[in-house]
């Protein structure tokens, strides 16, 4: 507690402001009784947007009315929070020989855990993401979700999309080998074309095959060879789309306010946990300003100090408070010439805004100097402006995902030597930094495609639950990650851009798979792929 009775929680969220409507809840307490702080944190992925642990230590406080901290191991952190949802899909292609796909048919049974969190949810996304990049292919689609005794599935980055990709690719590579046709070939045919009036308006998925193809040696890649004893190399590919906020949901909020030195105050409600996305703001309002980005100071993620946002998912960072800072951004702008116009006594369109400075007639007035005047008596008003923006677009960013990999057929054991990821998320704002996420969702995802397997035994107790047994890729495993861009323009998006946090994970599984099918001719259909699966499959076990 505060010297003020109110309670103070310092948590590792994505989600501080339904933190605080949960506590408020379960502690029948007014939420203005309570404060939620989200500090720097490193990562997040979906999984810290369930509140798991923060209403013990609330309880503690409450009763002893003293400082509590709790602090997951990593036991704990694999059986008290959420996971993945575990699916099975069973799907059917119906096609012509000339690889013109006719028909996709997914049943899907969802395992929700315990509790059914987020379940309809992310069971509905394993459609959503999918069918549209088949939009002329007749689609069909049936889930059963199921309550089970195993522990509790949540929000997990890909958000079913990735399931789904995984199932809808692989039988899209499986058809391509019973036709004998070029896996790229066959999504060249039947791929979405985009358009005006349709789901996706900007970006061009085939465009992500045509540089794939070239920038990753394709045609000489595909084709398995034998490069030391017992060593055979072949490659795969799959390709994926997510979306950008959650379209007629998602609303973000941001504030900004002119300090007397001349310099912005950036108030944003969205959690920054490592994505990047507090440089990423700072840099569209530092654009919209037109001033240096150390004129900008950025606060995030305090219920106390902040807009309102929903919290950070579903890749809305960029693309949903993207647009609300430059709507905040242009509202200032407006204010400092209508304040400046009231304290010079000119007209507004007398006026210039250059971004530190302001020309007045033939003066120039730095920003700083009008920013003291303006605090003062001579304007009394401190310039603070709030934009909101949320819209009913979701545009998808895409990614088509190419796969090396090298078995060794003595022991089934699975490398990936290469992958390849080219990513369409608009115009990218910060070209570095969608670099990294790129190659972190594309290791993520080769730890869902050969390491990660959470297992249980027959009470519902999760057996692998230290990293002895639940194996994550480390650096050794990723051999080589690149990354290129097909730009494009999205024009709903903030300059451009669309996101890119969640497609990065998708496409992996699928390429991993069909290049170990490449090279060994066993194919493997439930994750991960592990070395006795491979073994067992060459050794028709």
């Amino acid at each position: 507690f505060d010297v003020n009775g109110r309670l103070t929680t310092v948590s590792s969220t994505q989600i501080p402001f339904h933190v605080r409507r949960h506590l408020a809840r379960a502690l029948e307490m007014p939420s203005s009784k309570i404060r939620v702080i989200k500090p720097r944190i490193g990562g997040g992925f979906g999984g810290k947007q369930t509140a798991v642990c923060e209403i013990y230590s609330a309880f503690v406080t409450l009763k002893t009315g003293k400082p509590s901290k709790i602090v997951y191991n990593r036991k704990e952190t694999h059986t008290c929070t959420t996971t993945r949802h575990g699916m099975k899909l069973d799907v059917k292609i119906g096609a012509d020989t000339n690889g013109n796909i006719k028909a996709i048919d997914i049943n899907v049974l969802s395992n929700a855990g315990a509790y059914g969190e987020h379940a309809p949810t992310v069971t509905s996304l394993v459609s959503y993401k999918t069918f549209p990049l088949y939009d002329t292919v007749p689609m069909r689609f049936n889930a059963n979700i199921v309550y089970s005794n195993t522990m509790n599935a949540g929000a997990f980055r890909g958000y079913g999309a990735t399931q789904g990709t995984f199932a809808v690719e692989s039988i899209i590579n499986e058809l391509a080998h019973h036709l004998k046709l070029d896996p790229t070939e066959v999504r060249m045919k039947n791929l979405v074309e985009p358009g005006e009036g349709k789901y996706i308006t900007s970006g061009d998925i085939k465009k992500c095959i045509e540089i794939g193809k070239e920038k990753f040696n394709w045609a000489e890649k595909s084709i398995p060879r034998e490069v030391a004893p017992n060593k055979i190399r072949a490659a795969g590919m799959a390709v994926t789309m997510q979306g950008s906020g959650i379209g007629g949901i998602d609303t973000a909020a941001a504030t900004i306010k002119l300090g007397d030195r001349g310099d912005f105050n950036l108030m944003v409600g969205v959690t920054d946990m490592g994505q990047g996305c507090d440089t990423v703001l700072t840099q569209m309002a530092a654009e919209v300003l037109e001033v240096p980005m150390d004129r900008i100071s950025i606060h995030s993620a305090d219920t106390d100090l902040s807009p309102y946002d929903p919290g950070a998912y579903a890749s809305s960072g960029t693309y949903v408070t993207g647009n609300a800072v430059i709507i905040a951004a242009n509202n200032m702008k407006e204010e400092i010439l209508k304040g400046a116009s009231k304290m010079f006594n000119v007209e507004i369109g007398d006026i210039d805004y250059l971004g530190t400075e302001l020309k007045i007639a033939d003066k120039i007035i730095s920003l700083e100097e009008f920013a003291q005047r303006s605090i003062s008596f001579e304007g009394m008003n401190q310039i603070t402006t709030t934009g909101t923006w949320g819209g009913e677009t979701s545009p998808p960013p895409f990614i088509a995902g190419f796969a090396e990999v090298e078995v060794d057929t003595l022991t089934g054991e699975v490398e990936v030597t290469d992958y390849l990821s080219v990513v369409d998320c608009g115009t990218p704002i910060n070209p570095n930094l969608v670099q990294v996420q790129v190659e972190g969702g594309a290791a993520q995802g080769i730890g869902l495609a050969l390491f990660e397997d959470i297992k249980y035994d027959k009470k519902g107790r999760v057996m692998t639950d230290s990293l002895m047994q639940y194996k994550i890729p480390s650096r050794l495993d990723c051999k080589n990650i690149r990354v290129e861009f097909s730009n494009s323009y999205e024009k709903t998006g903030p300059f451009g851009a669309k996101s890119v946090g969640e497609v990065v994970v998708n496409t992996p599984a699928p390429a991993i798979v069909d290049a170990v099918y490449n090279a060994t001719k066993v194919r493997v259909r439930n994750l991960p792929v592990t070395s006795e699966k491979v073994l067992m499959g060459i050794l028709d076990i």
